[in-house]
C-alpha cells in the first residue's frame, strides 16, 4: 500500500481542461497567422511591429498552462501517510461489471440508465471499507477499466468518465464481461470473490448462463441489477439528434429484460435487485457482500498523512505572477 495519495482525487479532473485551452490557443495563433497573410508576408509585418519579440506569446501561454496544471495538482491535495497502525482489514473482491451500450442512454429511468448505475456505483463505494472492487465496462466487447483496488478515490474518478462512446463494438455480451471478471480475480482462490452485473440485459446472450455456472464453479457469487422499465422507451441517436429507427424506419423500443438478469443470478448462486431506489440497492447487495466469508486484505494502514498542497500553489503562483509581468514585447509600454 503506497504512502501517497491526493486527498480529492476528483479535482484532478479539472487538468481535462488544458487540452482544450491548448485546442484553443492553437486555433488563435492559425487564426491570426492566415489574417497577417491576407496583409502580406508575415516575418515582414512582424518586423515592422514596435516591440516584437517572436514567441513570447507561445512562451506565456505555456507558463499559464504549466501553472495551472500545478495549481489543479495542489487543490488536489497531495498527501503522504506518515504514520500507520496496525489494524486487521478483512473483505473480498468485488468486480463491478457495467453495461455501457447505447440502450443505458434510454431515459425510462431519471435521468438515464447509465447515470443512475453509476450513481449506484458511488453509493456502495461509499460504504465499502475493506473490500477490494474492479470495474469493467462492457458493451459488445469487455474491458478491463480499474483492477482490483481499495482506492475508491480513483475508482469514482475513472467511473467518472465512463460512456457508450468509449466501446466501438456495441450489443450486450454478458459472457464477455464474466470472462473478463474471471481473469481479474485470483486464481487461487475459490471463494472471497463476488461479480455484480449493471445491465438492462436487453440483448440475449446465448453463452451467458454457460459462463456464469463455470464462474460459480470457480467460487464466484454473481448478483445483477436490472436497469430500466420492462415497458421499454424509445432512445435518443445523438447522430442524428432525433428518436432512433430500425432499418425499416420504426421507433427502436428499448425494454429492461428481467427474466435474463433472474436466470444469471440464479445460475451465479445470487441476487437480482430491480434498481429503483438507489440507497435500498445499495444496501441490500452491501448486505450479501458483507454475509459472504471474509479474507485478510492486509495490516498496514496510514491514519495520518502530511499535505503538500501548499508548495504546488506556491509554484503555480510565482509562475502566474511571472507570466503577468514578462512584456508581451520589448516596449516599455505594455498594452493591455
Amino acid at each position: 500500500m503506497t504512502g501517497l495519495r491526493f486527498q480529492h482525487e476528483i479535482y484532478l479532473l479539472a487538468l481535462g481542461i488544458l487540452p482544450v485551452l491548448v485546442a484553443l490557443f492553437i486555433w488563435m495563433v492559425i487564426w491570426r497567422r492566415n489574417k497577417l497573410k491576407k496583409l502580406g508576408d508575415e516575418r515582414l509585418i512582424g518586423a515592422q511591429v514596435r516591440g516584437y519579440i517572436p514567441g513570447r506569446s507561445t512562451f506565456r501561454f505555456i507558463l499559464l498552462g504549466i501553472a495551472l496544471a500545478i495549481m489543479i495538482i495542489g487543490w488536489a491535495n497531495l498527501q503522504m501517510g506518515d504514520k500507520t497502525d496496525n489494524v486487521q482489514r478483512k473483505g473480498v473482491d468485488v468486480v463491478i461489471a457495467l453495461d455501457v451500450s447505447k440502450s443505458m442512454l434510454a431515459t425510462d429511468i431519471q435521468p438515464d440508465r447509465l447515470t443512475r448505475a453509476k450513481q449506484l456505483i458511488m453509493r456502495m463505494m461509499d460504504k465499502m471499507q475493506n473490500d477490494r472492487v474492479a470495474l469493467i465496462v462492457f458493451a459488445g466487447r469487455a474491458y478491463l477499466q480499474v483492477p482490483l483496488t481499495v482506492d475508491y478515490g480513483t475508482m469514482k474518478m475513472m467511473l467518472a468518465n465512463v460512456n457508450p462512446g468509449m466501446l466501438p463494438t456495441q450489443g450486450t455480451v454478458f459472457s464477455e464481461a464474466i470472462d473478463m471478471s474471471m481473469q481479474s480475480f485470483s486464481q487461487k482462490e475459490r471463494k472471497y470473490k463476488s461479480l455484480i452485473i449493471i445491465s438492462d440485459g436487453e440483448d440475449h446472450d446465448e453463452h451467458a448462463l454457460e459462463k456464469v455456472r463455470e464462474a460459480a464453479d470457480q467460487g464466484v457469487v454473481v448478483h445483477t441489477v436490472g436497469i430500466g422499465s420492462p415497458n421499454g422507451t424509445t432512445l435518443y441517436d445523438p447522430e442524428t439528434k432525433a428518436v432512433k429507427l430500425d432499418e425499416n424506419g420504426n421507433q427502436v423500443i428499448s425494454k429492461l429484460n428481467e427474466d435474463e438478469l433472474k436466470n444469471i443470478a440464479a445460475a451465479g448462486h445470487g441476487t437480482y435487485q430491480l434498481l429503483q431506489n438507489t440507497d435500498e440497492v445499495a444496501n441490500k447487495l452491501m448486505n450479501e457482500l458483507e454475509g459472504m466469508e471474509q479474507k485478510s486484505m492486509g495490516t498496514i494502514v496510514y491514519t495520518d498523512y502530511t499535505s503538500y498542497f501548499q508548495y504546488f500553489l506556491l509554484i503555480g503562483f510565482i509562475l502566474l505572477i511571472i507570466e503577468w509581468i514578462l512584456p508581451a514585447s520589448s516596449s516599455k509600454m505594455r498594452t493591455i
